[in-house]
């Protein structure tokens, strides 16, 4: 299990360029099944869910050649079916929550396609039921095995497109049903569908791919079936969640930071929930600028009551960034209540936290108050276990605010999200050593 040594209490300069996005190569690698023909994809992160997720398709028998750092060219022809059923499969699938995503384009070009129960991070309950209800409405058969934690869908006379309602607006669960819609017969309504940047991307793939989707971009996405998808070349956007974690890290450590090519017109509520928290940023180009700040000042609401920073599904605020959020604001002025709607168990990390010296006060599962030290006292290094790659991130940035040496163990978690961390924040000045 590796560990990371943290000497806090520095001020950081300098350049940071994002990775590319973890939650868009999630969906763009699994869509390169549709398509016999090659696939070329730039700017995916190397990091260890998206490295996984490479690995299942080459034992899939999709051919993976590496032409650069960050750009890879895919090629499905000789597709192997049976991997899905071995041994091997049900090991690594179960493995990486992202694996989920193959099931679409597998039920929709080869008329099935199986899964073991996926993993992930540990946040609580995350339900596949909409994934399955989507299949079962495009006129596939559902099947799951109790005892192997097994699922399976197949569709021997092809899927038909239909009219769904989404219960609930899910961006794996809509990835999921448009790679398998795009080759269905008919036309596909999908009502209720998620509508983040990462989703609109997917689909912008498809529809070059010869897909044929209108109203991306909006929670009502129409699908014209085709017979054949053909290959396409494809950027992966900028991870607008460790665009966020720079921000957050700028503001702790009071360090003057420039994020590079952020894609602004991507980025959503992110700028200004942050300028919220009373932390000035910038738009320089496509870049943003972060001054060094001696403090920050969070924002009542307009009638004077504390702040509230909640998550919803885009265009609302990521859940992916309120634990970045609640980290930066236990060094605010001023306080702010945290309220993770999505995820039962995300917030259970601010122990770790509260034993550094901030001032939080978890609520329930899913809201804590924290009530910022506006610099007047420091964070205190201590021993720490990262249980989620979010939690990970924020861990790291409040020991590089705090004073002494932190040590972080399970470290993994971290690498799951965010490619060579160590190295990149070296080189903005962060004092922090891997040590394997």
């Amino acid at each position: 299990m590796g560990t990371f040594q943290i000497e806090g209490g520095h001020s950081l300069s300098g350049e940071i360029r994002p990775q590319g996005a973890k939650n868009e190569a999630l969906q763009i690698l699994c869509a390169v099944l549709l398509t016999s023909d090659e696939v070329i994809i730039e700017n995916i992160p190397d990091i260890v869910d998206v490295n996984k997720l490479i690995g299942i398709l080459g034992n899939l028998g999709v051919k993976v050649s590496k032409l650069e750092k960050g750009k890879y060219a895919f090629r499905a022809d000789e597709v192997n079916l049976n991997y899905l059923e071995s041994e091997l499969f049900k090991k690594e699938g179960s493995s990486l929550r992202g694996s989920i995503m193959i099931v679409g384009p597998l039920l929709g070009r080869f008329g099935k396609g199986y899964i073991p129960r996926p993993g992930g991070d540990k946040i609580g309950r995350r339900r596949l039921d909409t994934h399955f209800e989507g299949f079962l409405n495009l006129g596939a058969n559902f099947r799951y095995n109790k005892e192997e934690r097994f699922y399976g869908v197949e569709a021997p006379n092809g899927l038909k497109g239909a009219y769904m309602l989404l219960d609930q607006a899910s961006v794996t669960g809509t990835a999921n049903i448009v790679m398998a819609a795009v080759l269905a017969k008919g036309t596909t309504t999908i009502y209720n569908a998620a509508c983040e940047p990462y989703l609109q991307q997917l689909c912008k793939m498809l529809n070059s791919m010869g897909a044929n989707i209108s109203g991306v971009g909006s929670n009502l996405l129409i699908i014209e079936g085709v017979k054949t998808l053909h290959g396409c070349t494809h950027r992966v956007l900028p991870d607008m969640i460790e665009i966020g974690s720079w921000i957050g890290l700028a503001a702790m450590t009071r360090s003057e930071i420039t994020i590079k090519d952020v894609s602004w017109e991507n980025l959503g509520l992110i700028p200004d929930t942050f300028r919220k928290l009373g932390i000035k940023l910038k738009k320089k180009g496509d870049d943003i600028f972060i001054p060094a700040q001696r403090q920050y000042e969070i924002q009542a609401d307009m009638d004077g009551s504390i702040l509230t920073v909640a998550d919803a599904p885009w265009p609302g605020f990521t859940p992916d960034l309120l634990s970045i959020v609640l980290v930066t604001c236990t060094q605010a002025k001023g306080s702010v209540l945290v309220h993770q709607k999505m995820f039962e168990s995300r917030l259970f990390f601010v122990d770790k936290l509260i034993d550094m010296g901030a001032k939080i006060i978890l609520c329930d599962p899913h809201r804590a108050t924290v009530i910022g030290h506006n610099f007047k006292s420091q964070l205190k290094a201590t021993t720490m276990v990262s249980p989620d790659i979010r939690a990970g991130i924020s861990l790291l940035i409040a020991a590089l605010s705090a004073d002494g040496t932190s040590t972080i163990h399970n470290i993994e978690q971290i690498d799951r999200g965010y490619e060579d961390i160590d190295t990149r924040l070296r080189g903005i000045g962060a004092r922090i050593t891997r040590v394997e």
